[in-house]
């Protein structure tokens, strides 16, 4: 398994599309989310979009291997249906988790799993990049940036963190880490 979190705007959902599309072995983990689809997300794809009755309801049941409240009321989680999935057709698989996300994972998993951390070069880099994005009210990059610092003390947490200052040369680095990871566990 290969973790890769990261504060949002960080690049995390970049670099694991560079990934995935490099490396054949690798599934993507779809996780479940109780936020509405982004214009160009498809539900089962991107997420597996859910009501917060829904949400609540799979948890009450054990579907999920890890969940948390990422913003409030924001509900985020990994379904065992997406892992077992993947297990079962024979691939590595990949998450794209917030934080907390993925340090659960890596607690649950130890050490068949490769957790990376997406670190911005800084604050002020990840809220320029926040607003470039263009996709948050200002309530929300004030909440995501308040969120990235708590976050980025998590960091040491990680098997490796990568400092996306130069996007195409933290893909770079996190192919190589990647590809050393899934040579060692075959």
């Amino acid at each position: 398994m290969v973790i890769v979190s990261a504060p949002s705007g960080a690049g995390k959902t970049t670099i694991v599309n560079h990934i995935t599309g490099r490396i054949d072995s690798l599934g993507f983990s779809v996780s479940a989310t109780t936020r509405p689809p982004r214009a160009g997300e498809t539900d089962g794809q991107d997420y597996h979009f859910m009501t917060e009755a829904a949400f609540r309801a799979a948890v009450v049941r054990g579907d999920f291997v890890e969940w948390e409240e990422v913003y409030s009321g924001c509900l985020y989680g990994t379904l065992r249906s997406e892992i077992d999935k993947l297990w079962n057709e024979g691939r590595h698989i990949i998450f794209d988790v917030d934080v907390q996300g993925g340090i659960n994972l890596k607690k649950i998993y130890g050490e068949r799993a490769l957790a990376i951390f997406i670190m911005p070069p800084s604050v002020d880099e990840l809220e320029k990049r926040l607003r470039i994005r263009g996709k948050d009210s200002e309530e929300k990059i004030r909440m995501r940036i308040d969120k990235a610092v708590e976050e980025i003390g998590f960091a040491p947490r990680f098997d490796e963190v990568i400092i996306n200052e130069d996007l195409e040369t933290a893909k770079a680095e996190a192919i190589e880490l990647v590809a050393r990871f899934l040579n060692s566990a075959i």
